[in-house]
């Protein structure tokens, strides 16, 4: 018989059971979907033993002490009003309970009591595993421990590996946008769970699991997936059910190869491979005949993922396949197509063709490589997006665009192609922004036939041919790009091309860095151009660009060279640093240079030759290691208003037949003449200031000429106007002053013609002829020269104390036959009187010299002189000019 103990324990776990059934439900305990989330752990339950990984055992009580059984109490209205999706059942007169003691104090345990008090949490989660999705949810309803339980995330992952079979979780943080998350950068508490969620409602296309699905019905009950054999099949059941519930299905295809598929895909559905590794590399359509896939009208939001199309037409076949195609996108739909692997062995069609109006698909994250044609062709007006792609190995271009295709390219990665990388055609259009372009067989980015794309921000470089090629007709504008390290130019230009090639940076080029040939124009303007193999830019075959506000440096030839015909506008530009001239001009070229800065060069800055015309206006020209501007052989350029100045070898060189017309310059501070005319030589010099020079003012010698009017030549270190050499130019009106030594000099046979000049102020003679010259004069006024040879010579001083042997006063000159003197030695007038006294000497004739006794290069000691000086042999004229004999490299 049992006890009364028995009994009220009994009625205490019946009395417990009513209390829970009159419970109001709770929205939190009721949720039956794959989204229930636990409870939150009551506070004041504590760890008597070991803790679990969850630790919501319910405890049980002291066994040495029993606890009253529970009141009911009746509810506080203030809480009924708290639940209105669950009103409270009515509430009954509460019944005194009596103390009861622990049920662990009987002989056995019930099976609830054991669940909640003495399971180990690794047992419940081994029993959990059995569970597919819904079992899963539904224990979780159970209780708070079954619910934190049953949302472990190593529960759902293998539940989702199951039946997805990807490594990580997949989410969709956007329309159109399907990717794998890192379990690391997830903020969801179980990411497997929510991407079950996700895609639970998908059709799988999964060959032969069908059988495997119904061979076994216990084990999938509950489980409400479909699976197909055929991607068709599934698509055609995704049409059937959206035509009538208007749906949006999801088609999961599986790991495999599937060959004999038929794909036009009309409606809005979404497609993605599921594998395990790298899916792409797992989920393989192919078609040997007919597009491996199309999408057409209807697919405006369709999607397709991570799967690989291939395209490989038997070789034998006799079916034309220019019009077939991997992926064909046509006329007036919008797919995005992500992280899919393309390729075409078909010699005649590309891997992915886009054409037609209204398409518009988002492309990105693919690979479409190794295609025995092109890779991407976008033509017929299409657009579309394409992003983040990778573009490589195929045999010809890795994209085209044509008739007025309009595309968006950013990021992608576009190399190692057979041909070009990028290929604008026909009226192609297009926004290419911040794509990585190399290493392609010819041209990175070309442009032809009227298209006009838009280039901003991509990488061009290491191009076996050249970096970017406009030609027949094209244009196009191309911004803030990095095009560098490529075998030809960086940039070619040429038949009638009008492109913008604005604020990029050229260089490292292995010849040239642009280069506009062929009736080529466009605008280049504010652009780096620097560390190339040719020149910076060249112009050539009567191309007239416009040249302006670039920085054109250290190249390893010139700056700008312009030649055979070549024109332009160079405006503004700063050119330096270069190892050759920093502007040539050559062959019949007529180019115009405005405020440009030209300086620090190791050659000529500016350099006509053969022909070499042009205007030179307000330029500022200095700092080169040879002159600033140099003319020969013909060239005849106009040089106006610039400043010439600091020179190592002079301001301005006119040789060998060299012309020009020379006005309003400001020449100065140069390290030897201002200005050079020199051999046959005839230019034009007018209404220039000409001063400060460290050699003469203009040195003209060797069969010069020249017409000299009205220029102000003065405080130049020798001569303000030297003139030697059988030269014979015409000085009119010029006004000569203030030089340290002589105003004119005429020597060596030389003759000029000298009308209304004005002398003045110089610190040897106004006018100083060397024996046998005698020059056309005609209302020169010679006035206020300091004549300080005639003073040194009446003084009785040595003439090498006035001039040392920096500068060569002219007056007459003897040899000393006694102490041997060479045809190379001079004496002055007083020391062959006094330190000579008594010995053989002959008069030469008068001429400029500086005196080798008083420079004490002779052997006996000047009387006249202090300390002597080292010094080599008497230069009778200034030290020749360096004239330019750089290579011409075309």
């Amino acid at each position: 018989m049992r006890g009364v103990s028995t009994r009220t324990t009994r009625l205490s776990v019946r009395r417990s059971r009513r209390k829970t059934k009159k419970r109001p439900c709770s929205p939190a305990r009721v949720e039956t979907g794959p989204s229930q989330k636990a409870p939150a752990e009551p506070a004041h339950l504590t760890c008597h033993q070991q803790r679990h990984p969850y630790d919501l055992r319910q405890k049980v009580p002291s066994r040495t002490n029993v606890s009253p059984a529970p009141t009911r109490k009746r509810p506080k209205p203030e809480l009924q009003t708290t639940q209105k999706s669950c009103p409270p059942p009515p509430v009954k007169k509460g019944r005194k309970s009596k103390q009861t003691t622990c049920p662990v104090q009987g002989k056995g345990l019930s099976g609830a009591f054991y669940l909640h008090h003495e399971l180990p949490d690794e047992v419940l989660l081994q029993i959990f595993s059995y569970l597919l999705e819904f079992d899963l949810c539904s224990a979780a309803q159970v209780c708070k421990r079954f619910n934190v339980v049953a949302d472990d995330p190593e529960l759902w992952k293998s539940l989702y590996q199951d039946v997805f079979e990807y490594d990580l979780p997949m989410v969709s943080p956007a329309a159109k946008v399907y990717e794998f998350v890192h379990l690391e950068d997830c903020t969801e508490h179980n990411p497997w769970k929510e991407s079950f969620k996700l895609l639970y409602d998908a059709l799988h296309v999964r060959p032969g699991y069908h059988e495997e699905y119904e061979s076994h019905p216990e084990r999938y009950r509950g489980r409400n997936i479909l699976f197909f054999d055929t991607i068709d099949s599934a698509y055609n059941y995704a049409e059937m059910e959206g035509d009538q519930r208007g749906d949006h299905h999801t088609i999961l295809i599986h790991s495999g190869t599937y060959k004999r598929e038929y794909l036009v895909i009309d409606i809005n559905v979404t497609m993605l491979g599921a594998a395990p590794g790298i899916v792409a590399d797992n989920v393989i359509i192919e078609r040997q005949s007919e597009s491996t896939i199309t999408f057409c009208e209807g697919a405006k939001d369709a999607y397709l993922g991570y799967v690989t199309l291939k395209f490989s037409p038997e070789i034998a076949s006799t079916v034309p396949h220019h019009k077939h195609y991997a992926l064909d996108i046509a006329e007036n739909c919008s797919p995005a197509i992500d992280h899919c692997i393309i390729r075409s062995s078909s010699v005649v069609g590309a891997a992915v063709c886009v054409s037609g109006c209204g398409a518009e698909p988002h492309i990105k994250h693919c690979i479409i490589s190794d295609c025995e044609n092109v890779g991407l062709y976008i033509t017929d007006y299409a657009q579309g997006i394409y992003e983040d792609n990778e573009i490589s190995r195929n045999a010809l271009a890795g994209v085209w665009v044509k008739n007025h295709a309009n595309p968006i390219m950013r990021r992608n990665h576009i190399h190692h192609g057979r041909d070009v990388g990028i290929f604008t055609f026909d009226s192609g259009l297009g926004y290419f922004e911040a794509n990585d372009i190399h290493n392609n067989r010819i041209a990175g980015f070309e442009v032809k036939a009227g298209a006009n794309p838009t280039v901003v921000r991509c990488e061009i470089h290491h191009g076996q041919t050249g970096g970017v090629y406009v030609h027949e007709n094209g244009r196009g504008q191309f911004l803030e790009n990095k095009i560098h390290s490529n075998n030809f130019a960086g940039v070619w230009v040429t038949s009638n091309s009008d492109p913008t090639i604005r604020k990029n940076e050229i260089y490292d080029g292995h010849q040239g860095g642009v280069y506009i040939f062929g009736d080529g124009r466009g605008l280049i303007e504010y652009n780096n151009i620097y560390g190339n193999a040719l020149a910076g830019i060249q112009i050539r075959t009567n191309s007239n660009p416009i040249i302006r506000h670039n920085k054109i440096h250290h190249g390893q030839h010139g700056g700008v060279y312009v030649h055979e015909k070549g024109q332009g506008l160079i405006v503004e530009n700063e050119v330096y640093s270069n190892t050759l001239a920093g502007v040539w001009i050559t062959t019949g070229s007529t180019p115009i240079l405005r405020r440009n800065r030209i300086h620090s060069g190791k050659q000529v800055g500016v350099y006509f030759y053969d022909n070499g015309h042009g205007t030179l206006e307000d330029n500022d020209i200095f700092n080169h290691l040879y002159s600033g501007v140099q003319i020969r052989t013909g060239s005849n350029p106009v040089i106006v208003r610039n400043k010439i100045w600091g020179g190592q070898n002079g301001g301005i060189l006119v040789y060998n037949g060299g012309l020009g017309v020379i006005e309003h310059n400001e020449i100065f501070e140069n390290a030897m003449a201002g200005v050079w005319i020199k051999t046959d030589s005839n230019p034009k010099l007018r209404y220039n200031k000409i001063h400060d020079g460290r050699d003469g003012g203009i040195c003209i010698f060797n069969g010069g000429r020249g017409i000299l009017e009205e220029n102000d030549i003065f405080r130049n270190a020798q001569a303000g106007v030297l003139i030697s050499n059988q030269s014979n130019p015409t000085l009119r009106q010029n006004r000569i002053f203030d030089g340290l030594a002589a105003g004119i000099e005429i020597t060596n046979n030389a003759t000029a013609t000298l009308e209304g000049n004005r002398i003045f102020n110089n610190r040897f003679e106004g006018l100083c002829l060397a024996s046998d010259v005698k020059p056309q004069l005609k209302e020169n006024k010679i006035f206020g020269n300091q004549d300080m040879i005639e003073k040194a010579v009446a003084s009785g001083q040595c003439l090498y104390k006035i001039s040392s042997y920096t500068s060569f006063p002219m007056h007459d000159f003897f040899r000393c036959r006694t102490c041997n003197t060479s045809e190379r030695n001079a004496i002055c007038v007083n020391c062959i009187l006094t330190c000579h006294a008594g010995h053989q000497f002959d008069f030469i004739r008068r001429d400029r010299f500086f005196c080798d006794c008083g420079a004490g290069t002779l052997n006996n000691c000047c009387q006249l002189q202090g300390e002597p000086t080292q010094d080599t042999d008497t230069l009778y004229d200034s030290a020749a000019p360096m004239e330019s004999h750089t290579l011409m490299v075309n």
